[in-house]
């Protein structure tokens, strides 16, 4: 997978924006609602990369079973993995990784006030 591909899946989530505060070379993909981020993507060492947040759970088991899944680059590494695009991993498997971000950042439901 590409970056190009990737950053085009990102953007197919509803609310969501791409964002440039570490410079042009990190692309960081965030909720317009709370400005979280899902998703960096960027080069490591020539190899395109993502940043995705992860249950640590999984985050430990993923990295168990795939060889392109590493603790977070640059990240908290309980809670994030960096995932190597270019390797043999499928690109369902990246998708998977990317809702699952995109599910544990976004916001949350506003809470009815009772009156």
């Amino acid at each position: 997978m590409t970056e190009d591909e990737l950053l085009k899946h990102c953007l197919s989530y509803t609310g969501v924006y791409k964002d440039y505060p570490f410079g042009e070379k990190w692309t960081v993909m965030r909720h317009v609602g709370n400005k979280k981020i899902f998703a960096l993507i960027f080069q490591l060492n020539g190899h395109p990369c993502v940043n995705l947040k992860c249950e640590p759970n999984r985050a430990h088991f993923l990295r168990g079973i795939f060889k392109e899944v590493k603790p977070g680059f640059h990240m908290n590494k309980e809670h994030w993995n960096t995932v190597i695009l270019d390797g043999d991993l499928p690109d369902e498997e990246i998708f998977d990784m990317v809702q699952h971000s995109f599910q544990l950042t976004k916001p949350k439901p506003k809470k009815l006030k009772k009156g």
